[in-house]
């Protein structure tokens, strides 16, 4: 069991409110007071002066970054504590599983710029954790890849990790697959140098075109600069279109001198 015992007030009502929103078993007691007998671990802040029974786990928590606090709490009681891994199913959008162990503590579905620092936030208390990025997407991916640093990125095989979606789950697939690639072992790599083929800078460059107000579309150089990383679609358009604005003021004045 869970048992709060924390004397702040801010703290008190966050821990609570993040405990019942995960539909998880849990206790107060006030600091000073006895600890039960079926505590499993016990949530603190790091001012409070609580008397840990041996053999009960002690998790720190500060009021305003709560999640970690219990996610940690709900790890120790599930039997998870082991190091914390990362599953990435990479892709425009790609699909982000955090794993304690065996437990999945987060989850998040986020746009590709926001990926690696998403990704960064979530190891930042972790030295040993460990990220799996799915090998599909291969453009994607290999910007992630690139732009992890300090930690442990390993480049999983993720045929087979998308599971079959039923009536209402559209747009889990990503997720999903994320926790599935998070669970298998793959190759420790640096980086991942990819040269993208003409199929793929065309679905950019179509992609720009679709995208864009007036019609569009950017060039094979700034396609290419989209498929490294970077640059978005929208500022390549900006770039593209800052470019040929120049170039017809240039030919305007050239053609009045």
């Amino acid at each position: 069991m869970i048992v709060v015992a924390t004397a702040d007030f801010e703290l008190y009502h966050e821990i609570v409110g993040d405990l019942r929103d995960r539909g998880v078993a849990f206790t107060t007691v006030k600091p000073g007071a006895e600890i039960p007998d079926q505590a499993d671990v016990v949530v603190v802040s790091g001012t409070d002066e609580v008397e840990i029974p041996a053999g009960v786990e002690t998790v720190v928590a500060s009021a305003g970054e709560t999640r970690r606090a219990v996610e940690e709490a709900i790890s120790i009681l599930r039997g998870g504590g082991g190091r914390t891994v990362i599953g990435v199913d990479p892709g425009t959008r790609p699909g982000i599983a955090v794993l304690s162990g065996d437990t999945i503590v987060a989850a998040f579905h986020v746009p590709l710029a926001d990926t690696v620092e998403t990704i960064r936030q979530e190891v930042e208390d972790s030295p040993d954790a460990i990220v799996r990025i799915g090998d599909g997407a291969r453009l994607q991916g290999s910007t992630i890849v690139n732009e992890l640093e300090d930690v442990t990125v390993e480049l999983v095989d993720e045929t087979g990790t998308t599971p079959y979606l039923g009536t209402g789950a559209r747009g889990m697939g990503d997720v999903l697959a994320a926790v599935n690639i998070a669970r298998m072992n793959g190759e420790v790599v640096d980086s991942r140098d990819i040269e993208p083929t003409q199929g793929e800078l065309q679905r950019i460059k179509d992609h720009s075109r679709r995208v864009s107000e007036n019609n569009r579309t950017i060039d094979e150089r700034l396609a290419r600069r989209v498929a490294a990383g970077d640059l978005t679609v929208s500022e390549a358009l900006a770039e593209h279109q800052s470019e040929n604005n120049d170039g017809a003021e240039n030919t305007e004045t050239d053609g009045t001198e």
